[in-house]
């Protein structure tokens, strides 16, 4: 039962026009084009922020160098990272949200949280480490216990993933080459967290 119903979902989410039909806002400026991975037997989720226009090319997520560095970060192989049976990717947007003035992406469309992500969530029981990979998913599934910067949040991760619940939840920056400034800068998430995600990863694979 809980594959069909993650198949019927899949199939609902990559029908999903309502950033057109019902936008909050202006409606999205291309055709939808909703990329996801969801699964019934993944017990780890790659929450992210929304595809990018390669993706949105593509039609398949961190097809970009952003996700060769995420799946560094991970120490994982393409094969394992694609494999629907073990990593389930739910970014928080569907499409590719466009770009702004000076052609960086759009945050994420603001319809497809609220109206997708309880429902996903419900259907995915077994999933037990959500890698937060931005600041809208942490925002998003961290509430409370987000931290007035991405820094800060990302800081906190030994006390997010000790706190006892389940899903485990692992904040991180967004694997952009962007952000290399921020890595050489923040030393301890290359000497601390990552290896953490690498062992993490490897035990629920």
């Amino acid at each position: 039962m809980a594959g069909r119903n993650i198949r019927e979902l899949s199939r609902e989410i990559a029908g999903c026009r309502i950033c057109i039909e019902r936008p909050d806002g202006k409606p999205l400026p291309h055709a939808p084009r909703p990329v996801a991975i969801l699964s019934a037997t993944a017990r780890i989720a790659i929450c992210g922020q929304a595809p990018g226009v390669r993706v949105h090319a593509s039609g398949k997520p961190f097809t970009d160098p952003s996700g060769d560095r995420l799946r560094q970060w991970m120490g994982v192989s393409d094969d394992e990272f694609y494999d629907a049976g073990r990593i389930a990717i739910v970014p928080m947007g569907f499409c590719f949200p466009g770009l702004d003035g000076k052609g960086s992406d759009l945050p994420p469309r603001r319809e497809c949280a609220p109206v997708w992500r309880a429902r996903i969530f419900a259907e995915m029981p077994q999933v037990e480490l959500m890698l937060l990979v931005g600041i809208y998913a942490q925002r998003w599934h961290l509430r409370n216990r987000v931290k007035p910067t991405l820094t800060g949040t990302v800081a906190a991760w030994e006390s997010l993933t000790t706190s006892g619940a389940v899903p485990r939840m692992l904040p991180l920056p967004h694997p952009s080459w962007r952000n290399n400034g921020w890595i050489r800068k923040n030393q301890w998430f290359a000497r601390e967290l990552l290896p953490f995600l690498q062992q993490r990863v490897r035990e629920l694979l």
